[in-house]
């Protein structure tokens, strides 16, 4: 159960006062912090050093692991910046706040931006990774997306000038709809989505036939990934019977890491994990979950910055052998915000990731739930659960000129001002923003600045990789 917060009780009060008052509140707020403030980024001469960041986290990893996190975060400066959230969450505390908040994906880097399923079987766009979800400044998501952007451009060539058009474009697109969501009744905030009618609709206005062809394969290819795919791919068949197959160090089966005593202990303990997970469901899910048996677990390597926290998955059954459903279990530790913005409500680290991703998406998956486990090991730890894989569709940047980055910006853009508008004082935003350009050139300033640390940080793990302070090992096919 979440604790009670004095906060949560302010911000119902404020959002129960009238527009103009909540609107006083937003221009109030402009006064004390500037809108062209954000622009400011300056490493404070106190600055941690980033790589005691990332080994204070790895410290709580799987050991033999961490390497394989440490070698993708070389591979290039967006690929460390996906794995640095808590380097960022440290830089954007000593940064200007506007006071207000809202639910914050804590991660809003493009690629946290995908298509998925809806419970309905419809295709939609929404912010996918919810693992450092906290109430906080809604800026800082803003300034997370935007830097992701610049660096993934400076990856492409794009010049100065594309750079910073891609950005501004992103940021105008969050503070329109900002202000369009002020405008609208609050039952409309929550019924608002972007479903694969609004995407062909943007692709008609933004993008040219290509892009638009492109934007139809993507989501052809999406509607394939679900849990028939996944078992064509992660399993075989052996004695009979499907089981997932190895693929280790990034896919091994649970028979295939403990001996026989221990191995038994753990599938039981799993067995309860998906028992009890279950009540968090709802009534009718949980129905639909019965129908299900555990066939087989294997612990899975994912991700970037994810990689060394004890992710599971699981190979349920249903009718016969040919009707399979995956869920992952992925561990849920303290949100790297958290240090900067308080503890989170809830005590379950689980139950926050799946409250704010409930928060923040327009639908989630119907599986999404969250337990408390104690391990083998004797160590007591939270996770939450929800399908490995329902129609998921990811964008590849390195494939995206220009203008189509401004365009998947734009998208982004919309996405996560809706996902803030239900949690926060989305009229007090809207006010605080304005009809001006002022934030969005303040926010392209910031981008530009902060990739130009994430390149420095990024040379900071390669040169600690070099020098041998932090092993690396890549694995083919990884």
């Amino acid at each position: 159960m979440p604790r009670k917060s004095t906060t949560a009780t302010a911000m119902r009060a404020a959002r129960h006062a009238t527009p103009e008052e909540r609107a006083a509140l937003g221009r109030e707020a402009r006064r004390r912090s500037p809108r062209s403030g954000h622009a400011e980024y300056r490493p404070s001469a106190d600055r941690p050093d980033p790589l005691t960041i990332l080994e204070a986290q790895s410290a709580a990893r799987v050991p033999e692991l961490v390497p394989i996190r440490y070698a993708r975060m070389t591979e290039s400066p967006f690929r460390f910046y996906r794995g640095a959230a808590a380097i960022m969450a440290s830089d954007l505390a000593d940064t200007p706040r506007s006071g207000l908040t809202a639910q914050l994906c804590g991660d809003a880097h493009m690629l946290n931006f995908r298509l998925l399923a809806s419970p309905e079987r419809q295709l939609m766009f929404d912010i996918n990774d919810f693992d450092e979800t906290l109430p906080g400044p809604w800026e800082w998501d803003v300034k997370r997306l935007s830097a992701s952007f610049v660096i993934a451009a400076r990856a492409n060539g794009f010049d100065d000038a594309e750079r910073a058009r891609i950005v501004r474009h992103t940021v105008r697109s969050y503070r329109e709809a900002m202000i369009r969501l002020a405008g609208m009744r609050t039952i409309d905030v929550w019924y608002a989505k972007i479903d694969a009618d609004r995407l062909e609709d943007l692709a008609t206005d933004r993008l040219q036939k290509r892009g638009r062809k492109d934007l139809a394969r993507a989501m052809a290819k999406a509607r394939t990934r679900d849990s028939l795919q996944a078992f064509d791919k992660l399993t075989e068949t052996v004695d009979g019977r499907p089981v997932i197959a190895a693929d280790p160090p990034l896919l091994v089966p649970a028979g295939d890491l403990l001996p026989d005593v221990e191995r038994t202990a753990l599938e039981r303990q799993f067995r309860g994990l998906i028992e009890r997970y279950g009540s968090t469901l709802q009534s009718d899910r949980r129905t639909l979950l019965s129908d299900y048996r555990l066939a087989d677990v294997a612990r899975k390597v994912v991700g970037v910055g994810s990689v060394g926290t004890r992710c599971w998955i699981f190979l349920l059954l249903g009718r016969d052998d040919q009707d399979p459903l995956f869920l992952q279990a992925k561990e849920a530790d303290t949100s790297v915000l958290a240090e900067h913005v308080g503890a989170s409500a809830y005590r379950n680290q689980g139950e926050r990731v799946v409250s704010g991703q409930r928060l923040m998406q327009a639908t989630s998956d119907i599986f999404l739930g969250w337990e408390r486990v104690d391990g083998i090991d004797g160590k007591r730890r939270d996770f939450y659960v929800r399908q490995l894989r329902d129609w998921k569709g990811i964008a590849m940047p390195e494939r995206m000129n220009p203008r189509r980055m401004e365009a998947f910006g734009d998208l982004c853009g919309v996405t996560l001002a809706r996902a803030h508008a239900r949690s926060g004082d989305r009229i007090a935003i809207a006010s605080y923003l304005g009809s001006g350009t002022s934030f969005d050139r303040a926010i392209a300033t910031f981008a530009e600045a902060y990739a130009d640390q994430n390149e420095r940080d990024h040379q900071a793990l390669v040169d600690a990789v070099v020098t041998g302070r932090l092993p690396a090992e890549e694995l083919p096919g990884a």
